[in-house]
This record gives C-alpha cells, structure tokens and sequence, in this order.
C-alpha cells in the first residue's frame, strides 16, 4: 500500500514514501490522485476536509483545517493548525484489567542487589556535585581513574561518573526549583547503579552539602562520602581527597556481583526524541507492547514528557486507577499551561523543525503518537519530577520534554533501564542507565546503525507485528539489564547528560 490509514475514521493518510503532485497511489482497492507533491512520512487527505472541520488521525483530533482541503491533498503547516479543542477526560472510564503473569513463569535478569534492598543493572562509582562550581573537581577525580588505567585492576566496577551540572547557586533555599533539584540529588546519590557516592560542593553555595544530607536524611559511611572544596584546603586539596575516598571504595564495588533477580524489580523509563511520524506508529507502539510485557511481569514503567503528552492526556486520565490520580495528572497540565503562559511560551509551540521535516504538524499528532510508548496499562500514579517511585506498573513522572532533563528526572526516580525511540536520530545515553535506541524506520537504523539498537521499521513492511517487535524489545531489554552493552554505551554516551530541570528565577 501507498498509504497507511491509522484508525477507520482517519480523514488522512501517511505516505511511505515522497510522492509527487499528479502521481496515483492506492488507496482502499481505488486510485486517488495526488494534488500535490506529499513528502515521505506526510499527511495526504484521503476525503475532501472543509474549512474549520476537525482533522483526524489515530481516530482522535490532532488539529483544524485552516483552509479547505480537497482529497488527495498534503496535509501540513499550510492548510492546518492547532485551534481549541479540550478533549473529554472521563476520568477512570476504561481502566484495563492487567493480566499478570504467574509469579512462577516470571522472567529474571542478572543485577546487582544492594544492601537498600533496590535492584541494579550497572555497577558504577559516582561523583555528584551540589553546584556549578564542584564540577570541575568532580570531573578531575573522574578522570584520574577513568584515564590511568587503573580500572583494569578492577573488573566488575563499570567505571567512575562525574556528575555535573549548572546549578546549585543563585536560587531560593525555599522555592520549587530548589527542592527539585535536591530531589534529583537525593535520587542520584541513592541509585542501585552507583555501588558507592562521592558528594562534592563548594562550601558557600544555596545547595549546602549539609542541608542536603540533614534535609534528604543521609548519612556518610564507607560507600557514602561527601567533602566541600573549601574544607578541603582548596582544588588540588580536594581532588587529592576525593581520590583518596573513591579509590577506599574500589574494592567494595568489585567486589559486587550479578545474581538473578526478577524482571518485576526493573523500572524501564520510556522516552523519544526526534520523532517522526513513523514512531507512533513502530517504536513507539511497540516499546509499548514491552512496557505493557514489563508490567505483566510485575516490573514498572516511566513515562514522562509532559509537554509532550498535551492534546492526548485524556487517553492517560480515563486510564487511571482512581480519580485522584488522574486530577493529580491534570494538575500538572495546568501548572504547564501557566508556566509557559508566564514565561511567553505557548504550550503547543511544538513539534520541533526536525518533527515538522518527519511530517508531525500539531503538538497533540505529536502527543498523540508519543503516547503509545507508554503502552496499554492502567495509570498507578502521578509523580513530581524525580520524586521517587513507589508504586510498581505503568506511573507518569511530570518533566519537560527535552530529553536530557527528562530522563534525568526518570533516573533519579528510581529507573534503571532506558529505552528511548527516534524517528529522525538521535545522539543520547545517561550514565549509569543503559540507553537502548529503537529506530522507528528502517533507513535510520541503517544510516546510523552504530547508534541504534533495535530496527523497528519491520512493522511497516509486514515483516513483524508490533506484538513481535515488542516482544524482542522486551528481551533486548532483560539482555542489557544483565549486563550487555547498548549501542550507546559502546559509544561511551553519558557523561554530558546529567541535566537537572531548573525552575524559577537565577538570583
């Protein structure tokens, strides 16, 4: 087929490939002429569509008709837009029954088990800076075990992280932005792939090293450690101390070993980035097939991105568990569409120029498809942006939808696996999480197959169902929990994705 028409009631039609203005493509057992030239992966109306009537795709609205449309004509920025349209929440109308898989026949995977009780799929040491001014400390410890070779001495240690960042100072000890960035901290510091943490600040900055342990109820011990530059007697002091207390850790964390563990104890984050409008339709409705397999066997699953679920969060709210959660959900749509009121941004200044190129017009076509890879379950809870998880199947972590900050969030969270969709490419990973990048198309899994890696592209060809797709992510994703290297970490992505949400005024 030419065309791929989504739900019976859609008014357009994707187009597999560029087709020029004249040319006929199959459509129902007839020939529909083109109009105009409808590039690769574009919308093309497949009936006549007036003035003002609603466009439809995936069976849901995705935007307006801004001028008449005639049938066999591209569907994009010129002819459509957003207009008003706020769709019915009916909140816990179609909660699904989930239909767990017997304890006995659950899946495992090799992790880490640590003296928390948590689940680890990485077995990193760590460094984590309250503030800017840390980093360069925290990246020169890093480095001297990282680059001397001396890691070889310890086999099982996946490596030392630096974690950076450009915060910590010029903000508020009481505001919103302060508090989410110390949960992030307290996330990070508290994470089954870290067998040990080394917490680093200056000494004058807002995010003190100790309001941070009093506040978060820590306490330093042999795996835990925290200095200030300043206490340290200065740079070179502190870089020489910080060897010092990581180096004291090595030996513990090689000494840490997989065993199996129950795939119910995996927390996936989902994710995409660079979408087109192939995704909602491949990786992403397959990454959704293994998360709903995830919760089947008992694991959990983060979506988030919540800019990018506007236009479709009814599908979310009618799927919750109680009404509770689901006004929990709306609440934090509210609060975005205040936030970017103001701060002169429009909740639906989306997609980006890369996801117009893919063919997504409208934020809630992009919503729309983003949404899939959430899979079919029933909404458990609604959380903060990186408040810790605590309920296990399919929860909702608030977060922006640039993807750094997002999966930081998810991370600090408690994820400890990533998969993340791409329609156009995209260059990500996040220590100490293992990336797995799902290819929405076949021509981008070739183009930059390094990166990638599953293809999801089969499912418009026929070669594969979505069930099937989604059944080998699943597996991918068991695989890379035990230990085996994404595409990403072959790579060595992750050091630069830190990226904690700032919010508020930098003072």
């Amino acid at each position: 087929m030419d065309l791929i028409h989504i739900h019976e009631v859609d008014n357009v039609a994707l187009s597999r490939a560029r087709q020029p203005a004249g040319s006929l493509v199959n459509w129902r057992g007839a020939l529909l002429e083109l109009r105009t030239e409808v590039p690769a992966m574009h919308k093309v109306a497949v009936r006549p569509i007036a003035r003002g009537d609603a466009v439809l795709k995936y069976g849901q609205i995705i935007g307006f008709a801004s001028s008449d449309i005639a049938a066999g004509e591209h569907v994009h920025e010129h002819n459509m837009e957003v207009g008003a349209h706020r769709p019915d929440y009916a909140y816990c109308s179609q909660v699904p029954a989930i239909d767990y898989i017997d304890p006995a026949a659950r899946a495992c995977f090799q992790g880490y088990r640590r003296a928390s009780g948590r689940a680890g799929t990485r077995n990193y040491l760590a460094i984590v800076s309250t503030v800017n001014c840390s980093v360069t400390v925290a990246r020169a410890i890093a480095a001297h075990f990282n680059n001397s070779g001396m890691l070889r001495d310890f086999p099982n240690v996946d490596g030392v992280v630096a974690l950076g960042h450009d915060s910590g100072c010029g903000m508020s000890t009481g505001d919103e932005g302060y508090r989410t960035l110390m949960r992030t901290l307290h996330g990070y510091i508290g994470h089954p792939n870290f067998a040990g943490v080394l917490l680093i600040g200056l000494g004058c900055e807002a995010m003190q090293v100790g309001s941070l342990l009093r506040e978060c109820g820590l306490q330093t011990g042999p795996l835990f450690q925290a200095l200030t530059i300043q206490g340290a007697g200065g740079t070179r002091a502190a870089v020489e101390a910080g060897v010092a207390k990581l180096g004291a850790m090595l030996p513990a964390a090689n000494a840490c070993v997989r065993e199996s563990i129950p795939a119910a104890e995996l927390t996936l984050a989902v994710q995409c980035g660079g979408s087109d409008a192939f995704s909602g339709i491949t990786a992403n409705s397959a990454l959704g097939a293994a998360a709903d397999l995830l919760v089947r066997h008992g694991g959990t699953v983060i979506y988030s991105e919540t800019p990018e679920i506007y236009g479709a969060e009814h599908l979310l709210t009618r799927r919750a568990v109680t009404p509770q959660v689901a006004q929990k959900l709306v609440d934090r749509i509210r609060w975005w569409e205040h936030y970017t009121e103001i701060n002169g941004v429009a909740l639906n200044n989306n997609p980006s120029p890369g996801n117009k190129a893919g063919g997504l017009t409208t934020i809630a076509e992009k919503s729309l498809g983003a949404q899939a890879k959430g899979g079919t379950s029933a909404l458990q809870d609604v959380y903060l942006y990186a408040e810790r998880v605590q309920k296990r199947g399919l929860v909702f972590m608030d977060s922006p939808g640039f993807d750094p900050v997002s999966v930081t969030g998810q991370i600090a969270a408690g994820a400890n696996v990533v998969c993340f969709t791409t329609g156009r490419g995209s260059a990500f990973g996040a220590k100490p999480v293992p990336s797995i990048k799902l290819a929405s198309n076949s021509q981008l899994f070739q183009r930059m197959r390094e990166d990638m890696d599953i293809d999801c592209g089969g499912i418009l060809e026929g070669e594969c169902s979505v069930a099937e797709c989604g059944e080998m992510i699943f597996q991918r994703i068991l695989a890379i929990a035990s230990g085996e290297k994404s595409a990403s970490e072959l790579l060595d992505y992750g050091d630069n994705e830190f990226a904690p949400w700032r919010i508020g005024a930098v003072i």
